[in-house]
């Protein structure tokens, strides 16, 4: 099994066979407000996903000699971001 994944499917927690089987009737829908413009005017837009990084990172591949990655793996999680920061200390 992989380390990454959970031993079990999450689940929404929610019965969504009763959430399909429903129908809407007519009354559900005076319960809602009327759309106007001033409502729509203050709508944002959320696109959602992480804010974009003044410094973006980029992927490259290096190859490093095995014990190397292995001590590094062994001083826990956040490893790669500790080799960043030591190779960025280095100029």
């Amino acid at each position: 099994m992989n380390a990454n994944r959970p031993a079990s499917r999450r689940s929404l927690k929610s019965d969504l066979a009763r959430v399909d089987a429903h129908t809407v009737k007519s009354g559900e829908y005076e319960e809602l407000p009327e759309l106007t413009e001033e409502m729509l005017s203050r709508a944002k837009v959320n696109k959602g996903g992480r804010p974009f990084s003044p410094n973006p990172r980029k992927l490259i591949s290096l190859r490093l000699p095995a014990d190397v990655i292995e001590r590094w793996k062994a001083t826990g999680p956040g490893w790669q971001t500790r080799i960043a920061d030591r190779l960025s200390k280095v100029r």
